[in-house]
C-alpha cells in the first residue's frame, strides 16, 4: 500500500502518472482513497470553491442513423415509423424556449442520416445566430467525418464552412473508448480512434474548442479506459483545445449490445482516475444524466467541479433508459448541500452568476 499512497500523493502534488500507474491505481487503491486524492487534486485546481453549470438544450435534429453502433437505443433506419427529421422552425422553437429560460449554450446532434448535407447545418447555424445568442456547441467527429464523406470534401473544409456559418465549439460525443479493438466491438461502422481525434485537432487548429467524452462499462478492459484517459492527455498537450472531460456510463437498456448497468463505485472510481490522469484538463463534468442527481452530488467530491447541463431536453440517454430529470432549482441545491457555491457558467468556463 506504500506504493499506491506515494502514487496518489504524486498526483496530489501535481506530477503526471504514467498509463501503468494508472491501472494500478484502479486495480489497487481503494475507492476513498482514489476519491479523497481525486478531491485534493480538484481544490488545488478549484480553490475558488465554485461547482459550476450551463443552461443548455440538447437537440437531436434526427435519430436516422446508418451507423448502428450496437450501445445505441436512440437510432432508427431511415422509413421507420419512428424515424424523424426536424425542421430549422422546429429547432428554432426550441432555441427561443431555451433563451427564454435563460440558456445560452445549444448542443446540436444527431445520427448520421445518409441523405443530410452540409447546407443543412450551415443554413440553420445561420438562422440560429441571426436570431438568438446563444453559443451552438454542436455536431461531434462522427457527423463531421459524415459530411466530409458526402460532401467529398475534407474534414478542414466542412469544419471551416461550419465555422463561418456560426458553429462556435465541438462536443466530444462519439468517441466511446479511444481503442480501436474495442470499437470495432460496439460501433463497427464509426470512425476509428484517430479520426476522432482529427476532427478535434483540425476544429482547435481554426480556432474553435470542444470537450472530451468517455463512454465506459461496455465491452472495455480497464486498461482501454485508461489508454482512452491518456490518449485525451496526449492531444491537449499538442493543442490545449478541451475545455472540459466527461466521462459517462453505458446504458444497455434497449440497446441490441446489453449487459448490465455500471455500478456507482465503478463510476465514482474511474471519474476520480480521469481527474488523477488528466493533469491538463481543467474541468471534470459529473453525469447527472446517466448517474442522476443524488450520485452527481457525490461525484463532487471524487474529482468533478462541473455539474454539467441543465438539459432542457435529452432523447439520446433517455432511450436507453436512464430517466433522470433535474431541474436548475435542484441543481442549485445539490451544489450547495454539497458544500459548495453554484454558479452558471458559459460553454467556455466564464462564470456568468454566482449564486
Amino acid at each position: 500500500m506504500g506504493r499506491i499512497k506515494a502514487l496518489l500523493a504524486r498526483a496530489v502534488d501535481g506530477e503526471r502518472l504514467s498509463g501503468e500507474e494508472g491501472q494500478q491505481l484502479y486495480y489497487e487503491a481503494d475507492l476513498l482513497s482514489l476519491g479523497r486524492a481525486a478531491d485534493l487534486v480538484r481544490r488545488r485546481l478549484h480553490p475558488e470553491n465554485i461547482v459550476t453549470f450551463v443552461v443548455d438544450r440538447n437537440i437531436n435534429y434526427t435519430n436516422v442513423c446508418q451507423s448502428g453502433c450496437l450501445f445505441c437505443a436512440f437510432y432508427r433506419r431511415e422509413g421507420d415509423p419512428e424515424a424523424y427529421l426536424l425542421t430549422h422552425e422546429e429547432i428554432l422553437a426550441k432555441i427561443e424556449e431555451l433563451v427564454a429560460q435563460g440558456g445560452t449554450q445549444v448542443l446540436i446532434q444527431g445520427g448520421l442520416h445518409p441523405r443530410l448535407g452540409l447546407d443543412y447545418f450551415t443554413t440553420l447555424f445561420r438562422e440560429i445566430k441571426a436570431r438568438f445568442p446563444v453559443h451552438i456547441h454542436s455536431l461531434s467527429p462522427p457527423e463531421i467525418v459524415h459530411l466530409a464523406r458526402r460532401e467529398g470534401l475534407s474534414v478542414r473544409e466542412v469544419l471551416r464552412q461550419l465555422k463561418a456559418s456560426g458553429l462556435d465549439s465541438l462536443p466530444g460525443g462519439g468517441a466511446e473508448i479511444l481503442v480501436n479493438r474495442v470499437r470495432q466491438v460496439v460501433s463497427p461502422r464509426k470512425i476509428i480512434w484517430q479520426e476522432w481525434v482529427a476532427v478535434m485537432v483540425t476544429a482547435f487548429e481554426l480556432g474553435m474548442f470542444g470537450s472530451a467524452t468517455m463512454m465506459f462499462g461496455a465491452v472495455e478492459s480497464p486498461a482501454d479506459r485508461v489508454q482512452h484517459i491518456l490518449r485525451i492527455r496526449e492531444v491537449q498537450d499538442k493543442t490545449g483545445g478541451f475545455t472540459a472531460f466527461i466521462p459517462w456510463a453505458y446504458q444497455p437498456g434497449n440497446t441490441a449490445l446489453g449487459g448490465k448497468p455500471v455500478p456507482v463505485v465503478e463510476y465514482l472510481r474511474v471519474l476520480a482516475l480521469s481527474r488523477l490522469l488528466l493533469d491538463n484538463v481543467r474541468n471534470i463534468q459529473a453525469s447527472w444524466v446517466t448517474q442522476g442527481a443524488k450520485v452527481g452530488q457525490v461525484a463532487l467530491a471524487f474529482g468533478a467541479n462541473d455539474f454539467g447541463g441543465t438539459m432542457l431536453e435529452e432523447n439520446v440517454v433517455r432511450a436507453a433508459g436512464a430517466c433522470h430529470r433535474v431541474s436548475p432549482g435542484e441543481i442549485l441545491r445539490v451544489i450547495r448541500d454539497a458544500g459548495f457555491v453554484p454558479a452558471q457558467r458559459t460553454t467556455d468556463y466564464r462564470i456568468i452568476r454566482t449564486f
